[in-house]
């Protein structure tokens, strides 16, 4: 995998030019199409806005570090005049009318968008298999899943079509599938990146965020996309910032927080050994390691689960076969029009999910489920809070162990809920993560979860970085 570094200094030198790079990522894209990574693959505009970022460059207009750089972008996010579908049949032949804020940023910043990445449907998944197109193929072993819901692009990177990509992370979706392909995933702070344009899932929880071959491309692609914007009130009001300038200054002085419930039952034996062996590389290295506790984190699967089936019941119910999207052929009345189109074209995951989720906002379980997850989730933000008092960053796995085996979202679809029970609890108080390999068990790549405080992605990727390095 070749990084944006590497990529921009052959551009500056003149060994290659940014159409080059366009086509060659196209034609990789086409000799790796039994990996499943894309939905849509933009040939003719990619190439179209290489030529010009070709013609900035020969005229001294360089827009920067992204300027002819090749990405890929989840398809779960607008662009104009190409296809959106969230990998659910109901959107099959939905063209977007306009372009996600992120998307903007980053095409304003020069990249050149080559094609939307597969996904599980409605970003509804772990596996990437719940895809109305199919499912992604793990390129480290092709009989594990890649993780989701953002596996396509995670998989993008991982077998080179592209040197980093954009994902949406609403329980781990970006972080998971990071660690399942031995790539970098990180999920910003909530209202860092601007959801505009994001086809919302459970908006609470959702966030863009990059996946990249290394820690220092994932905070590049960051620094394009952050912001505020005016089309979404969630956005931070802080300044972007350099989310490179602490790259390289290592971990001497820091505390690292590692939680008692984290590293107990559940925990692969050798996921485990391997994360242990990083965090005392980190202590030779001048880190302190600090146990801390997070007692409510128990209940962080359940709640997430109340909250995000909750909120996408209310945000899928405008998919009702009248405005866009699916119309069921078979309709003769309007209440057959909304549970026809409906029933045929969403999958049984999105289906399940929303059928959750108008259970516990219905009358009579609103209190007992929905407001109760509600005040969980405050506690576990509680939680955050005071151990970070005590420690600058906090340690946990990715993922309880290797990649799930793919056919499990049919036949023990809880062992793949449960496969978020790392990740989840950071949606649900806001929190940065970024998830790093740190070793290898069963021949296959070990992710460690680095968690911050919020807005301190800088600090928190300084640490990434420097498990990077020690990694080699």
């Amino acid at each position: 995998m070749q990084t944006i570094q590497e990529l921009q200094a052959q551009l500056a030198n003149g060994s290659t030019t940014a159409e080059k790079l366009a086509q060659a990522s196209l034609e990789k894209i086409e000799s790796t199409k039994n990996l499943n990574a894309y939905i849509s693959v933009l040939n003719d505009r990619a190439l179209e806005r290489a030529k010009e970022s070709d013609k900035r460059r020969a005229e001294g207009k360089s827009l920067g570090a992204l300027d002819g750089i090749p990405v890929a972008v989840k398809d779960n996010m607008c662009l104009t005049g190409t296809r959106t579908t969230a990998a659910s049949k109901i959107l099959d032949n939905f063209v977007a009318p306009y372009t996600a804020t992120a998307l903007e940023k980053l095409e304003a910043a020069g990249a050149i968008i080559v094609g939307k990445t597969n996904m599980d449907e409605f970003a509804m998944g772990s596996s990437n298999e719940t895809s109305y197109y199919g499912p992604v193929k793990n390129p480290l072993d092709e009989s594990r899943v890649p993780g989701g819901s953002s596996g396509g692009s995670a998989v993008a990177v991982a077998s080179g079509t592209v040197p980093c990509a954009l994902g949406s992370d609403t329980g781990g979706s970006i972080r998971q599938p990071a660690a399942c392909t031995g790539v970098v995933g990180l999920k910003p702070t909530y209202g860092r990146v601007s959801r505009y344009g994001l086809l919302a899932y459970a908006s609470s929880l959702d966030q863009i965020g990059p996946f990249g071959a290394t820690v220092r491309d994932c905070a590049t692609l960051l620094g394009a996309i952050c912001g505020i914007d005016p089309h979404d009130n969630t956005t931070s009001t802080r300044p972007t910032e350099d989310f490179t300038a602490k790259l390289g200054t290592g971990v001497k002085g820091k505390v690292i927080g590692v939680p008692k419930e984290y590293f107990g039952e559940g925990l692969d034996a050798e996921c485990k050994a391997a994360i242990e062996n990083m965090l005392k590389k980190m202590e030779a290295e001048g880190a302190t390691i600090k146990e801390v506790s997070l007692p409510h984190i128990s209940y962080a699967v359940s709640s997430y689960y109340i909250i995000a089936t909750a909120e996408a019941s209310s945000n899928l119910s405008r998919y009702d076969g009248v405005r866009y999207g699916y119309r069921s052929p078979e309709a003769k009345k309007l209440f057959d029009l909304y549970a026809k189109s409906r029933s045929e074209a969403f999958g049984k995951e999105v289906q399940r999910r929303i059928l959750l989720g108008s259970y516990v906002l219905s009358a009579g379980f609103y209190d007992a489920y929905y407001v109760q997850a509600q005040k969980v989730r405050r506690l576990i933000t509680d939680d955050f809070t005071e151990a970070f008092k005590t420690c600058d960053v906090i340690a946990s796995p990715t993922m309880p162990g290797l990649p799930l085996k793919c056919g499990m979202n049919e036949s023990d679809p809880m062992a793949v809920y449960l496969s978020d029970i790392y990740t989840v609890s950071l949606n649900l108080a806001g929190l940065p993560g970024v998830s790093v390999p740190c070793g290898m068990a069963g021949g296959l790549p070990v992710g460690l979860q680095w968690i911050g405080k919020p807005f301190q992605e800088a600090d928190l990727l300084a640490v990434a970085e420097a498990t990077e390095r020690l990694n080699k």
